[in-house]
C-alpha cells in the first residue's frame, strides 16, 4: 500500500517564513545610524543652548521647534512623495537635517540654533514619512509587523548607543556632537543612496494598481484606530515618560538625575528583546489584540508608576511599559498599511502626524496637570488616551492575513 506524500504546508505558514525584503534590512540600518547621531545631540542640547546666555524657556522652544514643524510639515510630506517618490525625499530629509545639525555646530548665537533646529524638524518629517512608507511599500501584508520591528530596532540600538557617545563628544567640545551628528546622517544618506532598490521605472509604476483613496482609508477603522493609538503613544511616550520621569525620580525618589539615564537603558534593552516576538505576534495572531493587550498593559503601567516608592519597582515598570511599547509600532504601522496599502504617502503623512501633536501637547498637559493638582493626575493623562486607544482598537476587524 503506497503511502501519501504529505500534505503541503500552508501558504499562510510559508509567508510567515519568508526573508524580509532587502530594502526592510537597509532602512533598518538608516534608522541606527540616524538614531545614533541623535541620540548624541540630545543630552547636549540643552546645555549647548545654555551657552549662548538664554534661559530655559529658551532651551524648551529649540526643543519644541524640532518637534513643531515636523508636525507642520508631515501633512504635506504625501504629497510630495507621491510626486516624486520615497527615495529621493528620504534623500532630501536625512540631507536637511545633515546640514543644519552641523550647521547648529557653528552658530554664533541663539537665533541661529532655534532656526536651524527647526530646519531640521522639516528634514525629519521627509524622512520619517518617506521611510514608512518605502517600508510598508517592501513588505508583504504579513510581513508588516516583523518588517517594523526590524526599523524600530535600527532606532532603539542606535538610540540606547548615541548617549554614550555623546557624553565622550562632549569632553571635547559642545559643538562636536552636532558634526558627528552630520557624519551619521551622510552615512545613512550614502546607505540609502547605494543599497536601496532602485525606484521602478514610470511605466510599471503607471500599470501598478492605483492607490487606495485618501477618503476610503480615512474611513477604514484600522486606520482610525492607528492614529488615536499614535496619538495616544507620542502624548504618553514624550508627554509622561519622557518629561515627567526625571522629575519624579529626583523629587520623589531622591535618586539622581543619573538614575534616569539607568532605568531608561534598562527599559530600552526590554523593548528591544521585545521586537522579534511582537512582530510575529502582530503578523501571526494579528493587529487588534496586539493593539488592545499593548496599549492596556502601558497605560495600566503609567497609571501605577506615581506611586512607586522605590528605584527598583520603577525599573521593572519603566521595563514592563518598554515591553508593551515594542507592540505598539508594529501594530499601529502594520494596521496603517492594512488600510491605505503599499506605496500611499499621504495616509502616513497622517498617521505620523498625530504621534507629533501627541509629543507636543503631552508635554505640556501632562506638565500643567503636575502644577495645578500632582503626579497621579499627569499620569493618569496619558493612561486615559491609552484606554481610549485600546477600547477603539476593539471595532477593529478579526482579519486573517492569507
Amino acid at each position: 500500500m503506497m503511502r501519501r506524500p504529505p500534505a503541503p504546508r500552508s501558504s499562510r505558514a510559508r509567508l510567515h517564513q519568508e526573508r524580509l525584503p532587502r530594502d526592510v534590512y537597509v532602512l533598518g540600518l538608516i534608522a541606527f545610524f540616524v538614531m545614533v547621531g541623535f541620540g548624541v545631540v540630545i543630552p547636549v542640547l540643552p546645555v549647548y543652548v545654555r551657552e549662548f546666555g538664554v534661559g530655559y524657556l529658551e532651551v524648551g522652544a529649540v526643543v519644541s521647534a524640532f518637534a513643531l514643524m515636523r508636525l507642520v510639515v508631515t501633512p504635506f510630506c504625501g504629497r510630495l512623495i507621491d510626486r516624486i517618490g520615497e527615495r529621493t525625499i528620504l534623500a532630501s530629509g536625512i540631507g536637511i537635517v545633515a546640514v543644519s545639525s552641523g550647521l547648529v555646530g557653528l552658530a554664533a548665537d541663539y537665533t541661529q540654533v532655534l532656526v536651524l533646529r527647526g530646519a531640521g524638524g522639516i528634514g525629519s518629517a521627509l524622512f520619517t514619512v518617506s521611510a514608512m512608507t518605502l517600508l510598508l511599500g517592501s513588505a508583504s501584508a504579513t510581513q508588516r509587523g516583523r518588517a517594523m520591528s526590524f526599523y524600530q530596532g535600527g532606532f532603539l540600538i542606535g538610540g540606547m548607543a548615541g548617549p554614550a557617545v555623546g557624553g565622550l563628544l562632549a569632553t571635547i567640545s559642545l559643538r562636536a556632537p552636532f558634526f558627528f551628528y552630520a557624519g551619521t546622517l551622510l552615512i545613512a544618506g550614502l546607505i540609502g543612496l547605494f543599497l536601496l532598490q532602485p525606484a521602478r521605472p514610470r511605466t510599471d509604476r503607471a500599470a501598478a494598481p492605483p492607490p487606495v483613496p485618501l477618503r476610503e482609508v480615512l474611513r477604514d477603522v484600522r486606520f482610525r484606530a492607528a492614529c488615536l493609538a499614535n496619538f495616544a503613544q507620542g502624548w504618553g511616550t514624550m508627554g509622561v515618560r519622557t518629561a515627567l520621569i526625571p522629575v519624579l525620580v529626583v523629587e520623589l525618589l531622591h535618586e539622581t538625575a543619573a538614575f534616569t539615564g539607568i532605568a531608561f537603558a534598562v527599559a530600552a534593552v526590554a523593548q528591544t528583546l521585545a521586537l522579534a516576538p511582537a512582530g510575529r505576534f502582530v503578523d501571526r495572531v494579528g493587529r487588534r489584540p496586539a493593539l488592545v493587550g499593548a496599549f492596556t498593559m502601558a497605560g495600566g503601567m503609567l497609571l501605577v508608576i506615581p506611586f512607586v516608592d522605590s528605584s527598583a519597582a520603577l525599573i521593572v515598570l519603566l521595563a514592563l511599559y518598554g515591553a508593551a511599547a515594542a507592540f505598539m509600532g508594529p501594530a499601529t504601522a502594520a494596521s496603517v498599511g492594512d488600510a491605505a496599502g503599499p506605496r500611499n504617502a499621504r495616509p502616513v503623512a497622517i498617521y505620523s502626524a498625530f504621534s507629533d501633536a501627541g509629543a507636543i501637547a503631552g508635554p505640556l498637559v501632562a506638565g500643567a496637570l503636575l502644577d495645578a493638582f500632582s503626579y497621579p493626575a499627569a499620569f493618569a493623562s496619558a493612561t486615559v488616551f491609552m484606554l481610549i486607544a485600546a477600547l477603539y482598537a476593539l471595532r477593529m476587524p478579526r482579519l486573517q492575513l492569507t
